[in-house]
């Protein structure tokens, strides 16, 4: 667990479980259908029925009880305390004494922990890895948790070369105390918040995807540290040499956010 102890007392990790927290306040009816219709288009599938699916960086919650109300078998693991309290939360509120979902603390870095789990008809890591201080052995790690003919489905910030490494630069201030983290929502927030809000307005998308909320993404961008990226290719191409395939992608382009990607695993010389 020496990874684990080393990112708990960094003091610029940002509080993604706080974030969680303040964000499950306020969620919705709407926005927990709009999780379950993202995760729909997402794998082209109306229904997980019979299925398992392992939510690594399980954060809210909400994904979870998203596959949970599309009928899969669901084990939720987050590595920050809060995120787990979060989606107990949700597990209390919407499927207390369920056996069919259960939920722990772990890390994805963590090798014994992870040699604990079966493996998964659906593993789902959206926006996850790229915050744990080591993405490439979290993406390999995260690999090894799909069954064969099963779906890995991740999402990982887009490489934009110098802007990602400002945001870097944002994010690292923004977790050195009050002061930092004041001033650098005052410069981004015009932009980040009522800017974006005004162009979603006119193109009538004021609700976020995946039944997200504006301010709580906003934070999260800001703060998210650790924090890396990675071009798509990249991304295709790693889990190429690791016996996926890639079914769908939905990419940024020259965009700051999160490529998403969905790989159908096949063991080496299965056809």
């Amino acid at each position: 667990m020496a990874t684990k102890n080393l990112l708990v007392t960094s003091n610029q990790r940002f509080a993604f479980g706080e974030n969680w927290q303040r964000f499950l306040s306020s969620l919705s009816d709407a926005q927990i259908r709009q999780a379950e219709e993202s995760l729909r288009s997402l794998l082209g599938t109306e229904r997980l029925d019979g299925r398992t699916f392992l939510d690594v960086g399980s954060g809210s919650g909400l994904f979870s009880l998203a596959a949970r109300n599309l009928g899969a078998r669901v084990r939720s693991f987050d590595f920050d305390d809060t995120s787990v309290a979060c989606s107990t939360t949700l597990k209390r509120r919407y499927y207390p004494s369920d056996p069919g979902w259960v939920i722990e603390q772990g890390s994805i870095l963590d090798k014994e922990f992870l040699g604990r789990l079966d493996r998964f008809d659906v593993v789902y890591s959206w926006g996850v890895l790229h915050h744990t201080g080591a993405m490439w052995p979290g993406l390999e790690n995260v690999a090894a948790l799909v069954r064969n003919d099963g779906l890995l489905c991740v999402a990982i910030y887009n490489d934009q070369g110098w802007i990602s490494r400002y945001w870097l630069w944002v994010k690292k201030i923004y977790n050195t105390g009050a002061a930092g983290r004041l001033m650098i929502i005052a410069v981004h927030a015009p932009y980040l918040l009522a800017a974006r809000w005004v162009v979603r307005a006119i193109r009538g998308r004021t609700r976020l995807e995946r039944g997200m909320s504006l301010w709580h993404d906003m934070m999260d961008w800001l703060g998210g540290y650790p924090f890396e990226v990675a071009k798509a290719d990249s991304v295709v191409d790693f889990f190429s040499g690791h016996g996926f395939l890639l079914q769908t992608q939905r990419l940024c382009g020259s965009r700051s956010g999160c490529n998403e990607f969905v790989f159908l695993r096949r063991d080496r010389g299965s056809r």
